[in-house]
């Protein structure tokens, strides 16, 4: 893998900047086509494949953002002298050929491409056909950004491939793949991991849940609920399941506030039995596998529990791993919750609606990763990144 200058990196950025403001006419113009041929039954789908005004000026502030930051390759993570006089040294290094498979959303062929190619990864882009359009302007914009500054389309690249087509280049690329990121739903990512032959970093599944303990602040509860799951609905952060435990005071008035702040903001309601019996006109769970659903929808999950232990069960078995929640005043319950619960962001009296790059200060994020190797998390421009070692000697040989 040919490394590139920072300063050429940045100036393919810069580039970009101007060109995306340039183009911004052509492509919410050409992102209306696709907006005109999709089915409106999947408003979350639907939702994430909308260009305007803000999302392209979020697609400029993401460029902007990468630019400024540090480039994350030959970073010296260790540096260790031997008492023989071998010194070696270990630095940051290139994936090589990053393969990103993602549904609807056009700014992922931005925010992705971006932090890849600043980390000197070559990309593939394999958007879905419902953002056809939108795509190939944004590559369209890509291509010029490095031209104009005497690098290769190459670097930079959608594959334009039906179903059967993506899943012969999994188990025989054209070209040698590093890593494959899908971003998308359980039938994304298992399609992916089925037919893939090299490392595949699991993201955007979410199924979010809180814990309401029985030593909540209720006023915290509510306002941190209704933002969770109303604030974004297609976001994977978004919250699905609620889990209260049966000892809150004034247990039955408090449900019963809970379900009118989430009906005025218009969000169904499914119920345990438990639930069903202070709340009997809600729809009661008609199978095990709705604890499993990302609804990405207002749709909400309301569960009775017994205990803490019983509430991080029911995470541990149920949940994505992506982002999970407890409602408490008592700090050690919550340090047990945290400790336990097994998800890539856990939440002390907060929002699961803070698992973002930018909000956690990672900066943009190509993806949020539910896989414990090589990262967990926003997967920002220094996670793009894998380590080399570099072993100086002067005639060393092995005894």
């Amino acid at each position: 893998m040919k490394l590139i200058h920072t300063d050429k990196k940045n100036n393919v950025l810069k580039s970009m900047i101007r060109i995306i403001d340039e183009e911004r006419s052509n492509i919410i113009a050409e992102n209306k086509k696709d907006l005109e041929a999709f089915n409106r039954d999947d408003q979350a789908l639907y939702d994430r494949l909308v260009v305007n005004d803000r999302k392209v000026d979020d697609m400029i502030a993401a460029v902007k953002a990468v630019k400024n930051q540090d480039d994350p390759v030959g970073k010296e993570l260790s540096n260790l002298t031997l008492d023989s006089g071998l010194n070696i040294v270990n630095k940051t290094s290139p994936f090589g050929t990053i393969l990103i498979i993602y549904e609807s959303r056009p700014d992922v062929t931005i925010e992705a491409a971006v932090l890849a190619f600043k980390a000197n990864n070559k990309i593939l882009l394999k958007g879905g056909k419902e953002a056809y359009n939108s795509n190939i302007i944004l590559e369209k914009c890509w291509h010029k950004a490095l031209e104009e500054n005497g690098l290769s389309k190459e670097w930079i690249k959608l594959l334009h491939l039906k179903r059967e087509e993506t899943q012969e280049f999994l188990r025989n690329p054209s070209e040698p793949l590093d890593l494959i990121v899908p971003r998308g739903g359980e039938r994304l990512i298992k399609f992916v991991k089925d037919h893939a032959e090299c490392a595949v970093l699991v993201s955007g599944r979410g199924n979010n849940f809180l814990y309401v303990s029985e030593h909540a602040d209720w006023g915290k509860a509510v306002k941190v609920i209704i933002n969770a799951k109303t604030d974004k609905i297609s976001g994977c952060n978004a919250l699905d399941k609620v889990l209260i435990n049966k000892n809150l005071p004034e247990y039955e008035k408090k449900v019963n506030v809970l379900s009118e702040k989430l009906k005025q903001a218009n969000v169904e309601i499914v119920v345990d039995d438990k639930i069903s019996k202070v709340l009997p006109n809600e729809e009661t769970i008609p199978s095990k596998e709705l604890w499993y659903e990302e609804f990405l929808a207002l749709k909400i999950l309301i569960a009775e529990v017994n205990t803490i232990e019983d509430a991080i069960d029911n995470i541990n078995t149920f949940s994505g791993k992506h982002s999970a929640a407890i409602i408490t005043e008592d700090n050690s319950e919550a340090e047990t919750f945290m400790q336990n619960v097994d998800s890539a962001a856990v939440y002390h009296n907060a929002s699961t609606r803070f698992t973002d790059g930018g909000q956690m200060g990672v900066g943009a994020e190509l993806a949020i990763s539910t896989d414990k190797l090589h990262h967990r998390g926003p997967l920002g421009l220094n996670q793009l990144v894998t380590n080399k070692y570099y072993v100086f000697g002067d005639g060393h040989v092995r005894v």
